[in-house]
C-alpha cells in the first residue's frame, strides 16, 4: 500500500506531521508493506532566498503583523514540535526558497532515500538554521545520508529533476491540495495537516481493510513475435 505525502522543507508542520505520521505507522502492524512516496510542493515558489535575514523578520514582513504576535505563534509551533522530539529554531531560521532543495529531494528518491532526505533537510532547517537554498549545504545534507557529493553537485548545477517537481506541484493541484502536509492513502484517502498519530492511524487501517495489491496479469496467449525476431 503507498502512502504520499506532499510537502514542502520549510513548512514546520510538514516536519511536526511527519513525525506524528511515523508514530502511527510504527503501531502499524502491516507497516513493512507500507510504500512511502514524498512529493513535492512549494508553498512560495517567488520567495527571494535572504540568509542575512530570519523567518521571524520575513514574517513579519510578509504577514503584516507585529513581532510579538509572530513570535507567539511560533511558540504555539515549537510546543508541537517539542513533543514529538523536534527542538525548533523557528524565529532564526533563514527564508529560503526550496525549488533546489526539492530537486535534491527528487535525486534521493531515484536511490530510495526520499525519507531519509526529507527528515535531514527538515533539521538542517529547522533546528540547525542552515540556508537550505544553498549548494554547498545541500551536498552536505546529501552526503550526510550517504549520497555522492560530486553526482548531487552536478544535479544542482543542472537543470536536472525540475520537471519531477512540477510534476508533483500539478499532480496536487489537480487532487485539490491546497496547502501541505498532505498525505494520500492508497489513493482513497486523505489527510491535510499535522493531525494527532491517532488519525493517522485510523486511516492507515481503514485504507488497509479495503486494500487490494496489484495481482500480475494473466495473459492469454496467441500467435506474436518475439524482440528476437522469432514469430510463431
Amino acid at each position: 500500500m503507498e502512502i504520499k505525502i506532499w510537502s514542502d522543507v520549510r513548512c514546520p508542520f510538514c516536519y511536526i506531521g511527519k513525525k506524528k505520521f511515523e508514530k502511527a505507522l510504527e503501531s502499524f502492524p502491516q507497516k513493512d508493506k507500507v510504500k512511502i512516496t514524498w512529493k513535492s510542493f512549494q508553498l512560495d515558489p517567488s520567495l527571494q532566498t535572504n540568509a542575512n535575514a530570519s523567518t521571524l523578520e520575513y514574517f513579519v514582513k510578509t504577514k503584516g503583523v507585529r513581532p510579538e504576535q509572530a513570535r507567539q505563534m511560533f511558540r504555539g509551533a515549537t510546543t508541537m514540535a517539542r513533543e514529538v522530539g523536534i527542538d525548533f529554531n523557528l524565529e532564526e531560521s533563514i527564508p529560503a526558497n526550496s525549488f533546489m532543495a526539492h530537486r535534491l529531494i527528487q535525486l534521493a528518491k531515484s536511490k530510495e532515500l526520499g525519507n531519509e532526505i526529507e527528515e535531514a533537510l527538515f533539521k538542517a532547517h529547522f533546528e540547525e538554521v542552515k540556508n537550505t537554498d544553498d549548494p554547498e549545504v545541500l551536498v552536505e545534507v546529501a552526503t550526510s545520508i550517504g549520497m555522492n557529493a560530486e553526482e548531487v553537485k552536478t544535479v544542482l548545477e543542472s537543470d536536472d529533476f525540475a520537471y519531477e517537481v512540477k510534476q508533483d506541484e500539478l499532480e496536487a493541484r489537480n487532487i485539490g491540495v491546497r496547502g501541505v502536509p498532505f498525505f494520500v492513502f492508497d489513493d482513497k484517502y486523505a489527510i491535510s495537516g499535522a493531525q494527532p498519530s491517532e488519525a493517522f492511524l485510523q486511516t492507515l487501517e481503514k485504507a488497509w481493510k479495503e486494500f487490494k495489491p496489484k495481482a500480475g496479469l494473466e495473459i492469454s496467449e496467441g500467435d506474436s513475435c518475439s524482440t528476437d525476431g522469432t514469430c510463431n
